[in-house]
C-alpha cells in the first residue's frame, strides 16, 4: 500500500484533507490525535510536520508526501514534484526597513561588511545571497523574522508572505522575491522505493493513478458545465461563446429541428457574461452545474 507523509496540522493540513476528501479518499483515523490513517481504504496516511516531509520522503519512511515546496527547497533533498496541488501559495522575500535606503539586492553589504539576515530558511537564503555575490551573515530564527530588524537583530529578513500587508505594517519594503511556493505531490527522484522491485513498481502504478485522482479535482475547480438550447443558425456565434476544452459538444433535439443542445465546460469567473451572450443570441433553457471532477 503507497504510504503517504500529509501535514499534521494548519492550513497546509486543512487543505490537503479537502482535496483528498473531493477526490473520494476520505481520510478515516481512529481519532484526531491518531498518527496514521487510511484514505478512502486505498492509500496509508500518516500525519507528521510539513517540514519533516521532505524527510521522511526522501529516506523512504514515506513513498510520497505533500508539503510546501519553499520547505522542499529548504531541505536541500533531492526531490521531485508530481503535481503542483494549487493551494498554500506564497513567497519567500528579502525585506529591509523602509527607512534601510536598501532599495535592491545590490544595495545589501555595498561596504563589504557582512549584513545579518533573519529568516526561518537559512538554507535556501544562503545560497540566494551567494549566488548574488552580497555578503551576508545568517540569523535562522523559528518565526515572526520580521520583527528582527526592530530589535536589532538583523538588518534584512528572508520571510514569506502572500498579500505582504504583514511585512508592510512592521515597516519592511519587498526588494526581492527569493522563490514562488504552493503544496506539492513530491516523492523521491526515483519514486517509491520501500520493498521488492515488483512491489515498488506496483507503488509507481498506484502513485500515477493518485496524481491523476487529485489532478482531476483541481482541474475541475473555477469550471462550470453549461447547457443550453440555441438556435441552430447561430452556432458559429455560440462557438465563439462557448470555446470550451475542444469547442462546444453540439447535440440534435428530437423532434426540435430548430435548436440544438450545446454543452461546454466553462470558467466559474466568466459564467455571468457567459449566459448573457447566450441569451442575446437567442439561447433557452440554460443549466449550469459544478464539476467534482476533469480528466482531460
Amino acid at each position: 500500500m503507497l504510504r503517504i507523509a500529509l501535514p499534521n496540522k494548519g492550513r497546509l493540513s486543512e487543505d490537503t484533507r479537502e482535496l483528498f476528501n473531493d477526490a473520494g479518499l476520505e481520510v478515516r483515523s481512529s481519532g484526531e490525535r491518531a498518527l496514521t490513517a487510511s484514505l478512502g481504504g486505498e492509500f496509508e496516511a500518516i500525519f507528521v510536520r510539513a517540514q519533516d516531509i521532505p524527510e521522511f520522503v526522501a529516506d523512504g519512511a514515506a513513498d510520497v508526501g505533500v508539503t510546501g515546496w519553499d520547505l522542499v527547497n529548504e531541505s536541500g533533498r533531492e526531490l521531485t514534484s508530481h503535481l503542483d496541488l494549487g493551494f498554500g501559495r506564497c513567497r519567500l522575500v528579502v525585506a529591509a526597513r523602509e527607512d534601510s535606503g536598501v532599495r535592491s539586492v545590490e544595495d545589501i553589504g555595498q561596504d563589504g561588511a557582512p549584513v545579518r539576515v533573519a529568516t526561518v530558511f537559512p538554507n535556501i537564503a544562503r545560497r540566494f545571497f551567494a549566488e548574488r555575490g552580497r555578503p551576508v551573515d545568517i540569523v535562522p530564527v523559528s518565526g515572526a523574522a520580521e520583527i528582527a530588524p526592530h530589535l536589532g537583530i538583523a538588518d534584512i529578513v528572508v520571510d514569506l508572505t502572500s498579500t505582504g500587508s504583514t511585512l508592510r505594517v512592521n515597516g519592511l519594503r519587498e526588494i526581492d522575491t527569493v522563490l514562488r511556493s504552493s503544496a506539492h505531490l513530491i516523492t523521491a527522484v526515483d519514486g517509491p522505493r520501500r520493498g521488492t522491485a515488483s512491489e515498488a513498481e506496483e507503488r509507481l502504478r498506484a502513485l500515477e493513478e493518485l496524481a491523476t485522482a487529485l489532478g482531476s479535482v483541481i482541474r475541475a475547480r473555477g469550471q462550470r458545465y453549461l447547457m443550453a438550447n440555441v438556435p441552430r443558425d447561430v452556432l458559429p456565434q455560440v462557438r465563439g461563446v462557448l470555446p470550451g476544452l475542444n469547442g462546444p459538444t453540439v447535440i440534435d433535439i428530437a423532434n426540435h429541428g430548430k435548436y440544438v443542445a450545446v454543452h461546454a465546460v466553462v470558467s466559474a469567473d466568466t459564467i455571468y457574461r457567459t449566459i448573457a451572450q447566450l441569451r442575446g443570441l437567442g439561447a433557452e433553457g440554460i443549466l449550469v452545474t459544478r464539476i467534482e471532477r476533469l480528466v482531460p
